[in-house]
């Protein structure tokens, strides 16, 4: 008997693409009446507005058609990804990363063990303060060097920087892409709850770096290093000085310009685009060979930047449809007739179904939260409450739902199979969700 081999993950999208298409001819098409926000400057719908609509079921050559509308959608955050991953495939031949990476681990000898640990805190810190997400995709290369010479599985590179940025995200109480949204349109005070959030917070990072700390020792390897390397890499140990200075400078202006600036993705990839550039030159590439290795990193990281499309792709479909608020609408109308507790919790599971056709943490947000805010009133529930259950069901569900076309982007870049992700990453997302669930009900108790 011919064993099951999980879809690839092109094949996989496709899948939701045409199903998207499908349920445009089942489901009854509808929209809510929607009004300029002023806190968040976005457009949220209207609270028992939903109409049904003409129905716009989508046709064989409209899916197709909405294929490079999603890439055209997605398209900055496609080239900062191509830009981004140029720029490192460049810093990476002049030979510095892993000049570098030798060095941390010299510095670490004894205890490698709490490099894990510390990258995964530093992504979540990012993942807390600016919902780092995409921008990850360009450090594969870092990642993997790393790994491979700590004799860890490709899989802990994912783990420890996009999977840690997630969870920090979903739990962060400062987050301005999520929990800042969500409060603005609770009409609750900026940072209000911090402190109970910060409690758990702490506890979902002990989850997710236990279990990527466990799943790395578990599957360690002989490290993978060789003495000719080494001995390259020493030989211009003054000019990998100079570019590694270069990207901590790199690294600070993109902080810097991420939360201080509000710097969109096309500010970010002309950063990297100027790091490469750099990097290069200082390297001793000269122009001709930067070019040449921007050009090798645009080819090693064009599919991982496709996919981003393809998963954008799947809400074009559901969007053309006019399905995706009679999804919302039938969601979240049954919770009016639960208890507060169940209600909740229903809440909960309800942004975490939604996340599949909805995979914007602040699309979703402005789509949901107007509708849930004054169900809440009516039931009794707490409106921080409320939007807890907004951040740990919708930014959870990023750890595992395919129409993220980050994490798809980023397991294709690691060479990760989805359903060796699944395997490592679903047990952990099952005690999250439960911490989350167990967050909701104490919020509950306490009248947070």
């Amino acid at each position: 008997m011919t064993s099951f081999r999980f879809p690839h993950p092109l094949v996989l999208l496709t899948f939701f693409i045409l199903l998207a298409a499908a349920l445009s001819y089942v489901l009854p098409a509808g929209q809510f009446t929607r009004r300029p926000n002023a806190a968040t400057g976005r457009e949220v719908v209207v609270p028992g507005s939903y109409q049904r609509v003409p129905a716009t079921p989508v046709s064989p050559l409209q899916v197709f058609v909405d294929i490079p509308r999603g890439l055209a959608d997605a398209s900055a955050v496609i080239f900062l990804i191509f830009l981004a991953g140029g720029a490192f495939t460049v810093v990476d031949q002049t030979g510095a990363l892993r000049y570098g990476v030798d060095w941390l681990l010299r510095h670490a000898q004894g205890r490698e063990v709490a490099i894990i640990p510390l990258i995964s805190l530093a992504f979540a810190t990012m993942g807390a303060l600016e919902n780092m997400g995409e921008e990850i995709i360009a450090l594969v290369p870092v990642l993997l060097v790393l790994m491979r010479r700590l004799g860890y599985p490709t899989l802990t590179a994912v783990a420890a920087s996009l999977g840690a940025a997630l969870v920090g995200a979903a739990f962060s109480p400062i987050n301005p892409f999520q929990v800042g949204i969500a409060q603005k349109l609770a009409q609750l005070p900026l940072l209000s709850g911090w402190g109970y959030r910060l409690v758990f917070l702490a506890a979902a990072l002990a989850i997710w770096i236990g279990g990527t700390l466990r799943h790395a020792i578990r599957h360690r390897q002989a490290a993978d290093s060789s003495a000719q390397e080494e001995e390259a890499d020493a030989v211009g140990a003054g000019r990998h000085g100079l570019v590694l200075l270069l990207m901590l400078v790199a690294f600070s202006i993109f902080g810097y310009g991420v939360v201080s600036l509000g710097w969109d993705f096309e500010q970010m990839a002309a950063l990297f685009f100027v790091l490469g550039v750099g990097a290069g030159l200082l390297g001793g590439l000269g122009l001709t060979g930067t070019a040449e290795g921007f050009v090798v990193g645009f080819r090693d990281i064009a599919f991982s930047a496709i996919l981003i499309g393809f998963a954008r792709a799947i809400f074009v479909v559901l969007e053309q449809g006019h399905i995706v608020d009679t999804l919302v609408q039938g969601l979240a109308t049954p919770l009016a007739h639960l208890p507060v507790a169940f209600a909740a919790l229903g809440m909960l599971g309800v942004h975490a179904a939604l996340h599949l056709p909805v995979p914007s943490v602040s699309g979703q947000a402005v789509l949901t939260m107007p509708l849930l805010v004054p169900l809440s009133d009516l039931i009794g529930l707490s409106r921080q409450v409320t939007v807890l259950a907004y951040q740990y069901g919708a930014g959870l569900t990023d750890l595992l739902t395919p129409t993220n076309g980050a994490l798809m982007a980023m397991l294709a870049a690691c060479g990760v199979r989805y359903d060796q992700w699944l395997r490592f990453a679903g047990p952990l997302y099952g005690l999250l969700l439960a911490l989350g669930a167990a967050g909701i009900l104490l919020g509950i108790g306490l009248g947070v």
